[in-house]
């Protein structure tokens, strides 16, 4: 009976981190991405966790979609920003670089980016806003009322989404018609695309991905209450890199670490394996794009509006600023949020080690 408590627990936490992927899957078919060969990348990262014994499972995320989206202006420009980004996670996770990067940055310039990363997503909700006003609106509004009343993340995508294309559907006969390599369930290769606009935003995407991986990663790792951390960073950057590198080369989208609630089921190996077997049945059996039709892109902003002003930014803007790097953390901040998050770090380093072999400070 035991037995069957736990694996329902399991269950129960997979299930309920699926919900919490759709509409950010939803999103990524918004910007092009196919959701086919995304399967893979999900099938790849269950088998690697499985035999590894890693907790620390991969899913859409909100916010590698915005940068990504905002940063190529189509598929082909997205597409080749995520395989040079993942060419350099791969390369970070294979070298076992990952801390080391940060232990040379330091805490107070990585808080900063991750900050910076937060004003990015409440600009790019509104910036979908403008696009879509009623459904922008709605999507705020809901979701910064649920998150008030709940402070739970999960409830506030579900409702400001749900919520959303309700409205749209009924309230305005929303309904949209995907491109056809969005919904196709078949492989079709993109060429990466090189230039220097290109490697800029690869070079975004993976410090966005730094940022996300250690402190995403170790969230996921204390939720399982075991001693020491059981997430091995190198590990999960080396697993997320080879999941977008394949994708990306078939027009899938990108997946990244998360901060999944199956770290806290009584198997949380088990729990993040079935989880990403789910999300790539419901990819491969082609159900996503058939909810996607009723469901209008700035459905998503009231999640990304939440994810960024109060969750992302107030935390990290305050280890940014608590300190003896807190001004060059601030520029950091600024440019990150003004910019993209490799132009932010890349200020941030420069000042923190060209400052002072000028003889100066801030």
């Amino acid at each position: 009976m035991e037995l069957i408590v736990h694996w329902l627990a399991d269950l129960l936490a997979a299930v309920g981190v699926v919900l919490n992927g759709i509409p950010q899957g939803i999103m990524a078919m918004t910007l092009g991405f196919a959701v086919f060969p995304t399967a893979f990348s999900f099938g790849l990262a269950a088998l690697v966790n499985g035999v590894a014994g890693s907790v620390a499972p991969i899913s859409f995320q909100a916010e590698s979609l915005a940068l990504t989206g905002h940063l190529g202006k189509d598929l082909r420009e997205r597409t080749s920003i995520i395989f040079f980004g993942a060419a350099i996670m791969l390369a970070i996770g294979l070298t076992g670089s990952l801390t080391r990067i940060v232990d040379i940055l330091g805490n107070q310039i990585m808080a900063g980016m991750m900050a910076g990363v937060g004003l990015m997503l409440a600009k790019i909700a509104l910036q979908m806003t403008k696009e879509q006003r009623n459904f922008g609106w709605l999507s705020i509004a809901l979701a910064t009322v649920t998150y008030i009343l709940s402070k739970d993340l999960v409830w506030t995508i579900a409702i400001s989404v749900i919520g959303t294309s309700l409205y749209a559907v009924f309230g305005e006969k929303y309904h949209a018609t995907l491109p056809e390599h969005v919904t196709a369930r078949k492989f079709q290769f993109v060429k990466p695309l090189v230039n220097v606009k290109i490697l800029r935003g690869a070079l975004s995407l993976a410090c966005l991905n730094i940022g996300a991986n250690i402190s995403y990663g170790l969230i996921t790792g204390q939720m399982t209450g075991q001693k020491p951390n059981p997430v091995n960073l190198n590990l999960l950057t080396s697993t997320q890199a080879l999941a977008d590198f394949g994708t990306s080369l078939l027009g899938g989208a990108p997946v990244e670490t998360i901060i999944s609630a199956t770290a806290s089921a009584p198997e949380p190996v088990i729990a993040g394996v079935l989880m990403m077997v789910i999300m790539a049945i419901i990819l491969l059996m082609g159900w996503l794009p058939k909810v996607g039709q009723y469901v209008p892109s700035a459905s998503i902003a009231g999640f990304l509006f939440i994810l960024g002003t109060v969750v992302i930014f107030p935390e990290n803007a305050a280890t940014a600023m608590h300190g003896s790097m807190g001004t060059i953390a601030g520029i950091t901040l600024v440019i990150t949020a003004l910019v993209d998050p490799f132009t932010g770090l890349l200020s941030g380093a420069i000042l923190k080690f060209g400052l002072p072999l000028l003889g100066l400070g801030i």
